[in-house]
């Protein structure tokens, strides 16, 4: 199957820029080492996250390298990565508005490393793998972050209640339909693994790596809440001036849920799809 050419929508995330850092699970905090020892990092060269969001991904490598360029389309996400990299002190990134099919013109190369944290299926996957295979020096590497459920052993609950994600999904459905929705359209259907799309290009078959996730995450309600107003399929403009009505009852159904008001949530672990261009770092 071939992948699905995604057409960009400027308001696939609209709103949701402010929730994200709040309602999003971290990677897992092993994962700085494992890139590390992998490729060898060592406060040279330069790191490209494409499809920054708020600068998760971006402001946790940053330090591994001597600048860090975070792309993304959404002018909003990228003035939350800004504020965030002056709370955090993280004075090396540069960000750019820009798609990753407007490389190599956004960000010329040469980079060391080139991510993507849950945002290559958004991009002409293909397309931009390949211009990325001419932006890395040789020895560099493309990096597809991603948290994964499937296959992956889960850890015992550390004893709050799991995210009722099936009765909170119900209730995005009541809102907006049946379809999972993306900005002013439905949300494309992946029938297809970044393997599938790699193999088919320079850096041939990649590497699979996971990293261990955090097996006792605890979130409060609020969190949860922000993570649905992260999504795509349920950015808050999605519910236009219902809103509040959504909110209100994603609350109460939390609240039913756990007194306490604290759930568990497992996202996986950290998936690394690792491709490598063949050669040796140059020497600084």
């Amino acid at each position: 199957m071939h992948p699905v050419r995604v057409q960009y929508d400027p308001t696939i995330f609209e709103g949701a820029a402010a929730h994200y850092r709040h309602g999003r699970p971290p990677y897992s905090p092993q994962l700085e080492a494992v890139l590390a020892e992998q490729l060898e990092l060592d406060v040279r060269g330069r790191l490209l996250d494409g499809g920054c969001g708020p600068g998760i991904l971006t402001l946790r490598l940053a330090p591994l390298f001597e600048e860090a360029v975070g792309l993304d389309p959404d002018p909003a996400m990228l003035a939350e990565g800004r504020r965030a990299a002056g709370r955090s002190g993280v004075a090396n990134v540069r960000w750019v508005r820009a798609r990753a099919e407007e490389l190599p013109g956004a960000a010329p190369g040469p980079y060391r490393l080139v991510t993507f944290g849950q945002s290559f299926h958004w991009t002409d996957e293909v397309r931009v793998a390949e211009v990325v295979y001419d932006l890395l020096e040789p020895g560099g590497a493309l990096a597809l972050i991603v948290h994964t459920v499937e296959g992956r052993p889960a850890p015992p609950s550390p004893g709050p209640p799991p995210i009722p994600h099936a009765e909170l999904d119900a209730l995005v459905a009541k809102y907006l339909g049946p379809t999972r929705r993306a900005g002013q359209g439905a949300a494309p259907v992946r029938t297809h693994r970044f393997e599938d799309v790699l193999v088919r290009t320079r850096f041939g078959a990649p590497q699979a790596i996971f990293v261990p996730g955090i097996p006792d995450l605890v979130r409060d309600a609020e969190s949860v809440l922000a993570g649905y107003f992260s999504f795509s399929s349920s950015a808050p403009h999605l519910f236009g001036d219902r809103v509040g009505d959504f909110a209100g009852e994603v609350r109460a159904l939390l609240a039913a849920r756990s007194p306490a008001n604290v759930f568990w949530d497992w996202p996986g672990d950290t998936e690394v799809v690792l491709a490598r261009k063949p050669g040796n770092h140059p020497e600084g």
